[in-house]
């Protein structure tokens, strides 16, 4: 699994000049440059040539550099392929409605060595989620909520009890891997309780990060998707209490009251790494 953070993904609409300017100085994680939802169909070329352009200029520091490009079964998708799977700038390539792992060899066939983002937005990908998790190519997944939500018929609820099937399904799927995931959207960006209730939903189910719509959420996404200051100081003193258990002859410590394994100490030092990760970003 990567050591980059991907508390924040931020989705930028790959036509909008302004935007992509303003990306360069956001406390995002991840960039995410939209040629599918955010473009009107007539502006699509014009936007992967603005986009493209941009990205070779560069200025994006650390942030994750990720396009997502439109269908293959778009007038716009191939091209869009070709000309950005061929940026070094460019980490990974977004690829909408992915349903079956067979949809990804018509992507890699065409962006052959990019690492590949799916989302996962439609009920066949959630019936094909492992399948789609295990294809070589995958380096990361996107839950699509508004679109699932939308062929499901499901409700809108606080709680998304209509989605923790899917949403369960996508996480087996992309630890059985080792795949990064990221939760879906949060519609109301001005509503920054509820969006600190889901993101704290999603970091509780395991997700690594959220994906967001407006800049003014990522400050409650970077802070709900990184390590505790609580959750460093234990995992600190679980080490050293382990390490000293350890060294006479014990395979077990206790800390607060609480057995403390090797299992334990694998998380505690996944958690003090992705904390240093973190500070790393500045």
């Amino acid at each position: 699994m990567s050591l980059r953070p991907y508390r924040s993904a931020l989705y930028i609409p790959g036509s909008n000049q302004r935007a992509l300017d303003k990306a360069r100085g956001l406390a995002a994680d991840a960039i995410i440059f939209d040629l599918e939802d955010a473009v009107a169909p007539d502006e699509k070329p014009h936007a992967r040539a603005v986009l493209a352009a941009e990205l070779r200029a560069g200025g994006y520091g650390a942030r994750a550099r990720i396009v997502r490009v439109n269908g293959l079964d778009s007038p716009w998708g191939a091209q869009d392929l070709a000309e950005l799977g061929g940026i070094a700038e460019v980490d990974a390539l977004l690829i909408p409605k992915v349903n079956r792992a067979a949809d990804i060899d018509a992507v890699t066939a065409i962006a052959p060595g990019k690492p590949i983002w799916v989302m996962m937005e439609t009920a066949q990908a959630m019936l094909h989620a492992a399948e789609i998790a295990a294809h070589p190519a995958v380096e990361g997944m996107v839950m699509g909520t508004n679109d699932l939500a939308k062929e499901l018929g499901a409700r809108h609820r606080a709680d998304r009890l209509a989605l923790q099937t899917s949403l369960g399904l996508c996480l087996l799927a992309a630890r059985a891997q080792g795949r990064i995931i990221l939760d879906g959207v949060y519609n109301a960006f001005k509503d920054e309780a509820g969006l600190a209730l889901e993101c704290e939903q999603g970091r509780d189910l395991g997700f690594d990060g959220k994906t967001l719509i407006h800049p003014a959420q990522l400050a409650i996404a970077n802070a709900i998707f990184a390590p505790q200051p609580d959750e460093i100081d234990l995992a600190q003193r679980q080490i050293i209490a382990f390490e000293g258990a350890m060294a006479a002859g014990q395979a077990v410590a206790v800390v607060d009251g609480k057995i403390v394994e090797n299992l334990h100490i694998v998380t505690a030092q996944a958690i003090l790494a992705k904390a240093k990760a973190i500070a790393a970003l500045g």
